[in-house]
């Protein structure tokens, strides 16, 4: 079979079962994603990552959302627990590239220990007074300079600790006042004040994955949401000029209209990718490999180029850095 499946998803349960096995075997999808829900100790994550790799017969990408605070699927004794990303910059003050960098390649250390290695995130949307909660304490700042000059610190901590960099959400969330996995936000901005939204994915725009936005933008599609948009899509690989791997967001959050099948063939349409698929339900991953089918061609040049930009661990003294980021 040539080609990956378009498709990255979750597991339901901390083994892999036999007949999600089968699946991925015939489907190989391109990576897999963890949740809390397959975290139990260190011996079972990295046997549930080699046993995910082994289904679809190569070094898949294991992603998980590790940003911290309230999104942070791996935690204590696993793993360090953070402290929200805001509150963090905002303690360090000037030194906050210098803490969000130090912060990222403990995690990275942390990830790459167990198996996993792509992290979802840097997350460079810009804080508004108007952001939802759900996403406002995971930003970096109110600044676009200031969130691409953090955002390029953490991808640097992950990418120098071996684990991958996803940018998200693309082309921007900050504006959203609604919870997306619940409801679809319109952002009525003009084009014009959009150019701060875009502002920091393009000083970004050379990370190797990204990840969209279910935010419909008036100035440019006054119906589609980013992640189903042929004008939103091409304006982030022509515009924001990201010419990595895109995937969308959780397929199946319900700011998205149709059945999540129709969703999942309307992203594909549109220009993304890969369908990423959280939930882990097996009926409902058939029906989004169908709707997804196999990588084209320039697809697939950017899931093999994904696959290059992973690197060895740079050597480092974990203790010191820890003691480093412990003085701040």
């Amino acid at each position: 079979m040539s080609g990956f499946g378009a498709c990255i998803f979750g597991c339901e349960e901390p083994q892999l079962r036999p007949d999600e096995r089968d699946f991925f075997r015939e489907v190989r999808p391109f990576g897999f994603i963890l949740f809390a829900r397959n975290i139990v100790d260190s011996e079972q994550v990295i046997r549930l990552c080699a046993e995910l790799r082994e289904s679809v017969g190569h070094d898949a990408p294991i992603l998980i959302d590790q940003e911290g605070g309230r999104v942070q699927r791996v935690r204590a004794p696993l793993a360090t627990d953070w402290p929200a990303p805001l509150e963090h910059v905002q303690a360090a003050g000037d030194k906050a590239a210098r803490i969000m960098y130090l912060r990222y390649r403990l995690i990275a250390h942390e990830l790459l220990a167990l198996g996993i290695d792509a992290n979802c995130t840097p997350m460079v949307d810009v804080a508004r007074a108007e952001t939802h909660e759900f996403l406002k304490t995971r930003c970096y700042g109110d600044d676009p300079a200031q969130v691409a000059h953090i955002g390029r610190a953490v991808a640097d901590g992950l990418m120098h600790g071996g684990v991958l960099p996803v940018l998200k959400h693309i082309p921007g969330h900050g504006r959203s006042v609604l919870d997306t996995h619940f409801d679809l936000p319109f952002v009525t901005a003009s084009e014009a004040e959009l150019e701060a939204d875009f502002a920091p994915f393009c000083a970004l725009n050379d990370l190797p994955m990204g990840m969209t936005a279910h935010l419909v933008f008036e100035a440019f599609d006054k119906e589609a949401p980013a992640t189903l948009s042929p004008v939103m899509m091409q304006l982030i690989r022509d515009r924001i000029g990201f010419g990595g791997l895109i995937m969308t967001d959780d397929i199946s959050m319900e700011a998205l209209s149709g059945t999540v099948p129709e969703r999942s063939a309307r992203a594909i349409a549109a220009g993304c990718d890969v369908v990423l698929h959280c939930n882990g339900l097996l009926p409902e991953k058939i029906k989004v490999a169908e709707a997804s089918g196999r990588m084209g061609e320039a697809a697939q040049a950017r899931a093999e180029a994904v696959l290059t930009a992973r690197k060895t661990p740079d050597e480092v003294d974990i203790e010191a850095l820890t003691a480093e980021l412990k003085a701040f």
